[in-house]
């Protein structure tokens, strides 16, 4: 059995209830059959476990560190991985063939990729990033930009980094300070500071391609003023005769988790290089000016599904480690057994610790499918029917917060629960299981922190235009119910949960949206999204033992237990939080900082 993912788990989400086999109907992937798709999972499993995971503890270990001219050190096995995984070609796996693309289903280069950030969160966040900067390029770049920047991402001959936030400005991104003069049609010299910036620098692959959002000389203030430009690091020996870029790596952020990526602080135009004799380095002006922010939400939105997707493969990853070591790890005697000389029985025989593997069962997997079932949107954005994608578009930004910081949050909770069933061991570094923790501890944080997700959530997403979204999420879960309630047992009773829930969310809903009071109601934004992501992975589990229907057997006796275990011991703890809720409580906003 692998520790690194479950496939059996994997073949039932996709081909048992998201019917990713139905999507080869479509032109797009009329090419591909099931074998094509178990070829492409199979090969990434082979990599995580050939590569990634054995890797993954060196990258930790041996963190990257600053050398003095300005580059950055770090093991040769993280290369080794990633030069694999640019030659699968996984990389523009559900690309089209235009750009050098497989022309593969979304959902299935997001279940791919989960092998791999299961395995190394740290290495696999070089292709994260680059993956996403090569479709937000495709979407909003020239055709010289695409053929000169997107397609060399796609092959892993450059990689990419998101540059948004500033050691003043935070996630505050309308006090971007960057400043971009213009040098040229559509050529622009950027100068200003960038911090948090994974994959900033290094040698893993031919060239860096940042994403950098500045603020063109004259341009207004806020979010508004605002343009996206690449700024490649190494130029082209023909723009100016000279290769590299001004932009210059001034320290590394020391990282609790997630080693293997290289965090960098960045400064463009600081002078150390004068691409064509002049100061500020070298950017490409992005779509139109002033529309920055809303093409890197392309790259954010892609960003924020996939942190979600690797928190769950952590917390998924986390407990097959801990179930593992559950099964081997004598101690202890059943209640009742009073002769100490007979023999000790595997801790998995303890209620507490089966306690701890359910809940990490439930959390792992049902995060896992609400990524995939938000990956399996896409593929209804890309191919579905015209008349249908405005409301597929609006459920799956709906979605997006969900499904970025509940897995976040949950999964990691999951990790500190492995932790715990491996007892003291599981505190040292011998175990795997203290690593997943330190690893998912960023996805709180990072691609918009939990607080930040749950304000776009309750301030923006159930309320824009007229709350369509959230009636096109009232509908599916509604839909949901009433064909479980038609098979009754367990779903109907399940069915019957949702449905509760989900009428009192709503009615939280319009309760702080009618408050008249925008910072009363935002103050209550974080627990709203961990009741309205409980409702959610509840939908989706309904939906997985709507899926499981009928069939027999360990798996999926497994899958209706850890369903159970969801609406009985996780779903009632909203309850509480949603009277919270309604009272508009202002204890938080009363709160005075001396007080503190």
């Amino acid at each position: 059995m692998s520790l690194i993912l479950s496939r059996r788990d994997m073949d039932f989400l996709l081909f048992e209830w998201l019917d990713v086999e139905g999507l080869l109907t479509r032109p797009r992937y009329a090419e591909h059959d099931r074998q094509t798709l178990n070829a492409v999972l199979d090969l990434s499993q082979q990599l995580a476990e050939d590569l990634f995971a054995p890797s993954n503890k060196m990258a930790d270990k041996t963190e990257p560190r600053m050398l003095a001219h300005g580059a950055v050190a770090m093991p040769a096995a993280t290369k080794t991985a990633l030069d694999a995984l640019s030659a699968s070609g996984l990389l523009a796996a559900s690309q089209s063939a235009e750009v050098g693309g497989m022309q593969l289903p979304f959902v299935i280069d997001k279940a791919a990729f989960a092998w791999l950030q299961a395995a190394s969160a740290g290495i696999s966040g070089y292709a994260l990033l680059t993956m996403a900067a090569a479709n937000l390029l495709i979407e909003h770049g020239s055709a010289e930009q695409i053929e000169r920047y997107a397609m060399p991402l796609l092959q892993g001959r450059f990689f990419g980094t998101m540059c948004l936030s500033e050691p003043q400005a935070g996630s505050s991104l309308a006090d971007i300070r960057t400043r971009a003069e213009r040098d040229g049609e559509g050529v622009f010299r950027l100068f200003g500071s960038k911090m948090w910036i994974s994959g900033g620098e290094h040698s893993l692959s031919e060239s860096i391609i940042h994403l950098v959002l500045a603020r063109i000389d004259g341009a207004p203030p806020g979010v508004k003023g605002l343009s996206l430009f690449i700024v490649p690091r190494d130029l082209p020996t023909e723009s100016c005769g000279s290769e590299r870029n001004d932009v210059a790596l001034a320290g590394l952020n020391h990282k609790m988790g997630q080693r293997g990526t290289v965090n960098t602080l960045l400064n463009f135009g600081e002078g150390r290089s004068r691409p064509c004799g002049k100061p500020g380095a070298v950017g490409y002006l992005v779509g139109k000016e002033g529309a920055g922010l809303s093409a890197m939400f392309t790259m954010m939105n892609e960003a924020r599904i996939s942190v979600g997707a690797s928190a769950a493969a952590l917390g998924y990853t986390g407990y097959l480690h801990s179930l593992d070591y559950a099964r081997q790890r004598p101690q202890g005697r059943p209640i009742g057994a009073k002769d100490p000389a007979s023999p000790q029985v595997a801790i998995i025989r303890h209620a507490d610790v089966r306690r701890m593997l359910l809940t990490q069962k439930a959390y792992a997997e049902g995060a896992l499918a609400l990524n995939l079932y938000c990956a399996r949107l896409v593929d209804d954005l890309r191919t579905g029917p015209e008349a249908e994608k405005a409301t597929v578009s609006g459920l799956l930004d709906l979605l997006t917060p969900i499904a970025k910081s509940w897995p976040s949050q949950y999964c990691l909770e999951a990790n500190a629960l492995a932790i715990q069933v491996h007892g003291g061991y599981g505190y040292t570094r011998d175990y795997n299981v203290e690593q997943f923790y330190r690893d998912n501890r960023l996805n709180p944080i990072h691609e918009g922190a939990h607080g930040i997700q749950a304000i776009d959530l309750l301030g923006r997403k159930v309320v824009i235009d007229q709350g369509a979204a959230l009636l096109e999420f009232q509908r599916r879960v509604t839909a949901s119910c009433e064909r479980a309630q038609d098979l009754g047992g367990e779903e109907a009773e399940h069915a019957g949960a949702v449905r509760a829930l989900l009428a009192a969310v709503l009615d939280t809903t319009v309760i702080l949206h009618g408050a008249g009071d925008p910072e009363t109601t935002l103050a209550n934004a974080s627990l709203y999204l961990e009741v309205f992501g409980h409702l959610t992975i509840g939908w989706i589990w309904l939906e997985q033992l709507i899926a499981a229907h009928g069939k027999t057997g360990d798996f999926y006796d497994g899958k209706r237990l850890a369903a159970r275990y969801f609406r009985l011991w996780e779903m009632p703890r909203t309850g509480p939080t949603l009277s919270l809720l309604n009272t508009l409580d202002r204890t938080t906003l009363d709160l005075e900082p001396a007080w503190l």
